[in-house]
């Protein structure tokens, strides 16, 4: 008698497979290739002139530099938070965890502005800083303030179901095997979190590299100074020059690309040394 096919729910693995292939062809694949595609319309003297120019070029340390540095930020103080949300009862929790979801929800332009009204020199916060010789709008500084506000819920959201599910019994049990708070931390805690935080990361690092709306009106836009890799495609294409855009677009995608695959497969070794490997 032959076996009884299993039940599924969903359509069969060749009709999942095609309509998975066409769905992401069509929103991922081929806007990639239109951007390469269009790319090559240059000859390579010309790419290499467009996306080396001193302008373009200092708008890529600034956004790459920044988003890892403010991804490496919300890594240490999302965990901090997520472990507050998870581990304390206090007033006020459930308002804070609502918060933490607040720049999904919030336009990018009014997060921009906002950010521009607490942090210049006639700011809430920025008054206060101006005599400190800290000057936060229309620097640097403030595309990574941008930044940091953008990419924190991704790391917040991603580790705290982790902490969630994780059993306070093995903290315990270090303890009283007589493992101190931060050998408990190093040794039992971080190893479980670390794929997760490592996801939070490459998240963040992923919005932050690309972000337009909130950094543009706190970055000032000084040539050499604060303007970020996204602004110069728009000024490409505000010019109608739309194979120089394409061409600064596909050296910020192959970096981010690379960067992300470092990211991932840092993971996937962590995951794999803990045993924790799918």
């Amino acid at each position: 008698m032959a076996a009884a096919r299993s039940f599924r729910v969903l359509p069969g693995f060749n009709l999942t497979l095609g309509y998975t292939l066409g769905y992401l062809s069509l929103i991922v694949l081929i806007p990639l290739a239109a951007v390469f595609l269009k790319t090559a319309e240059l000859s390579f003297a010309e790419f290499w002139n467009v996306v080396t120019a001193p302008r373009v070029v200092a708008s890529y340390k600034l956004s790459f530099g920044m988003a890892l540095l403010a991804a490496a930020i919300n890594a240490v103080f999302g965990l901090m938070l997520a472990w507050a949300l998870v581990r304390y009862a206090f007033p006020g929790k459930k308002l804070i965890d609502a918060l933490v979801d607040l720049p999904f929800a919030l336009p990018t332009a009014v997060a921009g502005i906002a950010l521009t009204a607490l942090y210049a020199k006639n700011g809430w916060i920025g008054q206060f800083l101006e005599p400190l010789g800290i000057q936060v709008a229309f620097k640097p500084l403030g595309v990574l303030v941008a930044l940091v506000f953008i990419g924190l819920p991704f790391v917040v959201r991603t580790v705290q179901p982790i902490l969630e599910d994780l059993d306070t019994e093995l903290e315990e049990a270090a303890t009283s095997l007589g493992a101190q708070r931060w050998q408990t931390f190093r040794h039992v805690i971080l190893p479980i979190l670390f794929p997760a935080l490592l996801t939070g990361f490459a998240l963040a690092f992923a919005r932050a590299v690309g972000e337009y709306g909130s950094v543009i009106f706190i970055a000032g836009n000084i040539p050499m100074v604060s303007e970020i890799t996204p602004l110069m495609i728009i000024t490409k294409l505000e010019q109608y020059d739309y194979t120089g855009a394409t061409a600064i677009a596909t050296v910020m995608l192959i970096l981010s690309f690379a960067l992300l695959l470092v990211i991932n497969g840092l993971q996937a070794w962590t995951a794999k040394r803990t045993g924790r490997d799918r």
